[in-house]
């Protein structure tokens, strides 16, 4: 058996937390709640009369998706192939996701998703600039 590809996995659950936070976002502009109004209701005002947090959530939501699958346009380039940057980037989402009575699961899957990028950073994994690919074997040493 092969060893586990954590970047490859973290990918993985990045994207259903991506799809979950899409999901949620639409679903927020039919019913408005922020998760934690049962604490507080001041920040009602960011879910309505003005639907701020679920565009903010859509659009983040997109971008993780286009990220993560990834778009043609991002694949290969230095922000797909960083683990550094989407370490920055997705606590981001989750705060958002947080934020939001629909989307709370996918706050957790962000957190998983970032632990595993985390443990693949703390390994020395790379992100291949082709998706979905293996990195190439080192040849060093071999004859």
């Amino acid at each position: 058996m092969g060893r586990l590809i954590k970047n490859h996995w973290a990918r993985l659950i990045i994207l259903s937390a991506a799809f979950w936070q899409i999901g949620a976002s639409i679903e927020g502009f039919f019913w408005p709640k922020i998760f934690w109004d049962f604490i507080t209701h001041s920040l009602d005002g960011a879910v309505k009369p003005a639907p701020i947090l679920q565009i903010i959530n859509l659009i983040m939501g997109l971008a993780a998706f286009a990220w993560e699958w990834p778009l043609g346009l991002l694949a290969g380039t230095l922000p797909h192939r960083s683990i550094e940057v989407r370490l920055l980037v997705y606590p981001l989402s989750a705060l958002t996701c947080a934020l939001m009575y629909q989307s709370g699961d996918a706050a957790i899957y962000y957190l998983i998703g970032m632990g595993a990028y985390f443990w693949a950073y703390s390994e020395g994994e790379v992100v291949c600039p082709v998706p979905w690919t293996l990195p190439k074997r080192s040849t060093v040493g071999k004859v």
